[in-house]
């Protein structure tokens, strides 16, 4: 029992790996989520009918659409947010796929020394 609880407990080269990349995933997401609100603030906040008014609705509104890919907040209403709405929704698919991709390796071993 002891012997798999420090097995259970070890933390190899391959578990920094992974959270390596997950970090990096992570800190990358959270500076495509900034840049996204500015982007959204700036194009969506003078809009006729728009839900946001202040830079804490455009980080809202880019955070869910990272988190979920979707939003009730009927913005985006102008053509360049929807660009940006579109880049955001993309950033959110391609790090389901690096995050799942970076599990798979972790548990298949495949990054293994």
């Amino acid at each position: 029992m002891n012997k798999e609880l420090r097995f259970l407990l070890s933390w190899s080269d391959h578990h920094r790996r992974l959270f390596m990349r997950l970090s990096i995933i992570l800190l990358a997401t959270l500076v495509v989520d900034v840049i996204g609100a500015v982007l959204t603030w700036r194009f969506e906040r003078h809009a006729h009918g728009t839900d946001i008014h202040e830079f804490g609705d455009a980080l809202f509104f880019s955070t869910v659409q990272l988190l979920t890919i979707s939003s009730q907040i009927k913005n985006p209403l102008t053509a360049a947010g929807r660009g940006v709405d579109v880049l955001l929704e993309l950033w959110g698919i391609a790090v389901i796929g690096g995050v799942t991709g970076s599990f798979g390796a972790f548990f298949l071993g495949h990054d293994a020394d």
